[in-house]
């Protein structure tokens, strides 16, 4: 209904510099259901030196938590190892940091 009315609003000007801004859900929701316990995964050898194992994890897809399963990825040279994907308090709502590189 808003957008409708500042739509109407910019059309006696034409829609040059106008700008309908839509509203959006906030995301991450304020709160979660509890993350489903880890799955267990059987780690199949590496397919080269050089290669980290990244285990599966639990994702929220905005809807459901969806299983990411486990793969490897090869070392960058210059790091010192891989951090887990996980989800982190910051300050007072949970949110999801992907696995990365440190």
């Amino acid at each position: 209904m808003m957008r409708r009315a500042l739509l109407a609003a910019c059309l006696p000007f034409g829609l040059a510099g106008c700008v309908v801004a839509t509203p959006v859900a906030s995301y991450p929701p304020a709160s979660y259901p509890p993350v489903p316990a880890a799955r267990a995964e059987i780690v199949p050898p590496a397919p080269a030196p050089g290669y980290v194992w990244i285990r599966g994890h639990w994702r929220w897809n905005g809807a459901r938590y969806v299983w990411i399963g486990g793969h490897y990825l090869a070392r960058p040279v210059a790091v010192t190892g891989w951090v887990p994907a996980h989800w982190a308090n910051r300050a007072g709502r949970w949110v999801w940091v992907p696995g990365h590189w440190a």
